[in-house]
Formats: C-alpha cells, sequence, structure tokens
C-alpha cells in the first residue's frame, strides 16, 4: 500500500514544520527550492542552541527541559507545534537523539558529531525531518564500528524514520563505520545547493525504504565494502537535477539464502530509476559491480549519465546499466561501458543474435538522437 501512496505522491499534499498548507509535492517534482520557500522559519517557531563543547554540551532557548543530556549525548523530547534545534560545536563522543511525533528542523550550523557506539544524529520521530546545511558551515557526522544494542532502531550515522528533506547551502559530510551513512526509514528529498560527501566502508551510502529524489546538489558517495551500495533503495529513484557521483569498490558476496552472489552497485533499487536533469556519473571497480541495478524500468529523460564498470566477471556479471524489465532513452547525454559483459541489460534474450545485434534490442531509444552508437561493451546516446 505504501508503494502505491509513493506513485501518488505529487499529488498528494504534505505539511511543513509551519504551515500545515505547505506542499511537499513541489519538493519531490523539482519545482521549488527551499532557498525561497523556508520550511523553517526561525522566527516562526521555537528554537533550542545546542553547542557541543567536547565531552559536554551548552544548551540555549530550552525553557521547559526539552533537552536531557548525558555527558555529550543528547536527547530532545518534545511535541510542541514547532521546533528547531542549531547545532554547532564539536564532540569525539557524543550524539544527538530526538523522540518526537510532529514535524520539526534541524540546522546544521558547524557541527561535528562523532558517536563511538550509535548514530551521530538518530530521529526517532515518524514525520518529516527538515534537515539545513547551513551556508557557509562544514559539518560532520560519523559513527563508531559497533553499535550499543538500543530499544530504538539505529541503522547509520544519520539515521530518520521518518521522511527527510535534506537542503541548504552548506556542505555535509557523513560516514557510516558500522552500518550505512544515511538511512531513512521512509523517503528523502535531497535539494537546494548542499554539498553531500558521503562514505561507507561497511554498508550503503544512502539507504532509504519509500523513495529517493534528488533535485539538486554536490553529491559525492564512495562505498568500498563487498557488494554495498552507493545508494540503496527500495523504492522509486528520481533525479530532476544536481551533480551526483558515485563510486563503488567492493566484490560480490555469496548469499547463501538465494543461492547466488551479490553484487556491488552504484544504485540499487527496486522500482523505476528516473531522470530528468542534472548530471550523474557512476564508477564500480569490483568484480560483477554494476553502476544502476533496477528491478523495474530505467527511464532517462535528461541531463548526463556515465556509468563505467571496470570489475572483471569472476563470480557475478559487471554491467554498467541493468533492469529486469526496460531501458528507456529519450533524451540528454547517456553513456555506459564495461571491461567485461554487457554495457547494457534489460533482460531481452535472442540466442540466434550477434553480440552487437543483441545488444541493440536492450536499449529503447525515443525519438532521434545526433549520436546512437550501441554495443555490447559501449552504449553512447546523445540528444
Amino acid at each position: 500500500m505504501k508503494k502505491i501512496f509513493l506513485l501518488l505522491i505529487a499529488a498528494v499534499t504534505i505539511v511543513a514544520c509551519k504551515n500545515d498548507d505547505t506542499d511537499f509535492s513541489s519538493y519531490t517534482n523539482g519545482s521549488s527550492s527551499s532557498s525561497s520557500t523556508d520550511p523553517i522559519p526561525e522566527d516562526a517557531i521555537k528554537v533550542i542552541s545546542i553547542t557541543y563543547n567536547g565531552g559536554s554540551v551548552t544548551v540555549s532557548g530550552d525553557d521547559a527541559n526539552y533537552v536531557t543530556i548525558n555527558g555529550a549525548d543528547v536527547t530532545v523530547t518534545s511535541e510542541i507545534d514547532s521546533l528547531l534545534l542549531i547545532l554547532s560545536g564539536t564532540t569525539t563522543d557524543g550524539s544527538l537523539l530526538v523522540n518526537r511525533q510532529k514535524k520539526y528542523g534541524i540546522k546544521l550550523n558547524g557541527v561535528s558529531i562523532n558517536n563511538v557506539d550509535g548514530p551521530a544524529i538518530n530521529n526517532q520521530g515518524s514525520k518529516y525531518l527538515y534537515l539545513e546545511v547551513a551556508g557557509g558551515t562544514t559539518n560532520t557526522l560519523t559513527d563508531g564500528t559497533t553499535y550499543t544494542e538500543q530499544v530504538y532502531d539505529q541503522k547509520g550515522a544519520l539515521f530518520s524514520e521518518g521522511e527527510m528533506y535534506l537542503y541548504g547551502t552548506g556542505t555535509l559530510n557523513v560516514t557510516g563505520n558500522c552500518r550505512h551513512a544515511i538511512a531513512c526509514d521512509d523517503f528523502i528529498v535531497i535539494d537546494d545547493n548542499v554539498t553531500l560527501n558521503v562514505k561507507s566502508p561497511s554498508g550503503s551510502g544512502i539507504k532509504v525504504n519509500d523513495g529517493l529524489w534528488i533535485n539538486n546538489g554536490t553529491i559525492d558517495i564512495n562505498v568500498t565494502a563487498d557488494a554495498a551500495r552507493g545508494i540503496r533503495c527500495d523504492s522509486i529513484v528520481v533525479i530532476n537535477g544536481g551533480n551526483t557521483t558515485i563510486a563503488t569498490s567492493g566484490d560480490c558476496v555469496y548469499d547463501s539464502s538465494t543461492m547466488d552472489y551479490s553484487s556491488a552497485a552504484c544504485i540499487k533499487c527496486d522500482y523505476p530509476f528516473t531522470m530528468t536533469a542534472g548530471s550523474l556519473t557512476m564508477t564500480s571497480s569490483g568484480d560483477g559491480g554494476k553502476g544502476i541495478n533496477c528491478t523495474r524500468d530505467i527511464i532517462f529523460k535528461g541531463g548526463t549519465l556515465v556509468a563505467t564498470t571496470t570489475g572483471d566477471n569472476t563470480n557475478g556479471k559487471p554491467k554498467a546499466i541493468k533492469s529486469d524489465t526496460g531501458i528507456i532513452v529519450s533524451g540528454g547525454s547517456f553513456k555506459a561501458t564495461v571491461d567485461a559483459s554487457w554495457a547494457c541489460d534489460n533482460g531481452y534474450e535472442d540466442g540466434s543474435l550477434s553480440d552487437d545485434e543483441l545488444a541493440k534490442k536492450r536499449v529503447t531509444v525515443e525519438g532521434s538522437p545526433t549520436t546512437k552508437d550501441i554495443k555490447k561493451k559501449s552504449v553512447t546516446i546523445i540528444f
């Protein structure tokens, strides 16, 4: 049922932190930017400032005791209608945990949080988290290599139970050392001119359950674990703009439950992948690695896509673009290359065709491109 909701999300009105009539669909279709539609105006809501000072924390604006502190571990529990938390300072052993079932905002205002035994930021609210990266600031979130068991979920250095809207004009660096770097049990929208640098030696760079929209920003994702994914989404992935670079270097891992090998991929999604604008550069260097690995259609309408896989095929088949149902190209610049196996594969098979003849059956080109060069190991389509 939730998947059906996602397909209709552009027509659904979703509220922001202050105004219940804010239309969140404008963020998912790329028609609005937070620079002109700020969902958490500081003069209209309750503001609490949290400053990390090594092993301690200073709090201002908390006149109702919403904040509890244990060393540099901060817990915020509040159900007031409007709330903005402003984070700054540095800690090498601290965290932020928010228990809340209403919409709210977090502003990263030059903060560095390393949590040695769990997420740096853990949003346990089921409603929308508006995460602003303040302009002119660099912010760093890092988790430990192991997590202390808790009664609540802990899935990454930056984790949210509810929807997360990530925006701003500053820089956010996130490293996931135990599980994922960024994880969300709902959907994520990335917008504005935020710079996002994501690293993970243990899991996915971004793991999201119910959909990912990239509307703008500069995003760099690097994952190194075997069978790791730069972006892992259980639903749709939509790129409407921005500049995204993803690199994976891990090899295949044998999955005893499926009796097959699972490979690394820059993007792995279970519902359609759509790109309309922006740039997407993907490189996968491990055995059997893939650029995009999608169980539904891959729909490329515009922008610039470059996918390169350089790994061998000892245990898995490296493919730059793989879909189980269809690869449709109708605009922009689309380039896919591999050292082994197939550049593009939509599952079509015909043993009577040569490799180059079969390659042309594995990509659907709509319209009249200026360049169309489709071979087994190299596909270039430019409009």
